[in-house]
C-alpha cells in the first residue's frame, strides 16, 4: 500500500504561484507513474499531469501546459506540482495518485489540497 499526503495548497491571487507536494510512505514511488488531478465544486474530476517513474516521460492538460509542471524527487519519494500564472479556473481540490504501470488505472490516492484563486 501507498500512501499520499498533498500539501502546498492555498488561496493565491489570479497570475499567482503555487507549488504543491505529494509525499508518499509505505512504500518507495520511484517504480510508480504518478499524477496530478484537479475536482472544481459540481465538476467531475479531471486528469491534469503524470509522470513516469524515471521521469523521462510527462504529460500535461493543454489548458495548464507552459504554465504547470510535474516533477518528481524519488530519493525524497515526493512529487510536486508548479503551478505559475495561475487563473480563476484553475480552482479546485488538487489530488496526487500512483499507479504500478501506465496500463493499470490509479489505485492510490491522496485526501486532497484546496487551490484557490481570486481574480
Amino acid at each position: 500500500q501507498v500512501q499520499l499526503v498533498e500539501s502546498g495548497g492555498g488561496l493565491v491571487q489570479a497570475g499567482g504561484s503555487l507549488r504543491l507536494s505529494c509525499a508518499a510512505s509505505g512504500r518507495t514511488l520511484s517504480k510508480y507513474n504518478v499524477g496530478w488531478f484537479r475536482q472544481a465544486p459540481g465538476k467531475e474530476r479531471k486528469f491534469v499531469a503524470d509522470i513516469s517513474w524515471s521521469g523521462d516521460s510527462r504529460f500535461h492538460l493543454d489548458s495548464v501546459k507552459g504554465r504547470f509542471t510535474i516533477s518528481r524527487d524519488n530519493a525524497k519519494n515526493t512529487i510536486y506540482l508548479q503551478m505559475n500564472s495561475l487563473k480563476p479556473e484553475d480552482t479546485a481540490i488538487y489530488y496526487c495518485a500512483a499507479r504500478e504501470t501506465i496500463e493499470r488505472p490509479f489505485a492510490f490516492w491522496g485526501q486532497g489540497t484546496q487551490v484557490t484563486v481570486s481574480s
